[in-house]
């Protein structure tokens, strides 16, 4: 991640949020989605209004989540309720977790613990009650069982408590928040 400018960053993590949001209430392309982004949203420096993003990182962002959406969307879902499947969630709540897992998943250069600490940044902007909490959950686990040696487990820790929560019994969603198990 050297050089990597994390204001700029943080600015395509948040417009990635917005462009898959965008992109699952409107029903528009991606490459579309991409384009406005890019043509209209995203500033240069000196432009007044604008915001300025690192543009690549945004549109690897959204690229690998269109192009990767099904095994992103299945990691999810494993880590909600029944009671809580993916399509009933916020759109803005999928979009933040789909960018996040997209990161997780495919950007070995970022450190997990920094990609859950931007995506929860980005999650107490966008909400203010129990959806910051989930997405601390969901990310964390698919963290762990992703990239379990930068936690300091190994695969066979990882495996033998997704073992461990398997065996348990699903307990009954608290307070609306859908219960997560690896």
């Amino acid at each position: 991640m050297s050089g990597a400018n994390p204001k700029l960053r943080r600015v395509s993590r948040t417009s990635a949020v917005q462009a898959l949001y965008q992109m699952d209430v409107s029903g528009e392309p991606h490459k579309t989605v991409v384009k406005q982004f890019l043509d209209h949203r995203f500033g240069y420096e000196d432009e007044p209004g604008m915001v300025r993003a690192d543009e690549p990182y945004f549109e690897d962002i959204l690229n690998g989540v269109v192009r990767d959406q099904a095994k992103i969307d299945t990691a999810i879902s494993e880590r909600l309720s029944d009671k809580w499947p993916l399509r009933r969630l916020d759109a803005t709540l999928r979009a933040l977790l789909r960018s996040a897992v997209y990161e997780i998943q495919s950007r070995p250069d970022v450190p997990a613990l920094v990609i859950i600490n931007e995506y929860m940044a980005i999650a107490t902007e966008f909400f203010s009650g129990k959806e910051p909490g989930i997405v601390n959950g969901v990310l964390d686990k698919i963290a762990k069982a992703t990239r379990a040696a930068e936690f300091g487990l190994t695969a066979s820790h990882a495996e033998a408590s997704a073992a461990v929560k398997e065996a348990l019994p699903e307990t009954a969603a608290v307070e609306g928040i859908p219960q997560t198990s690896e």
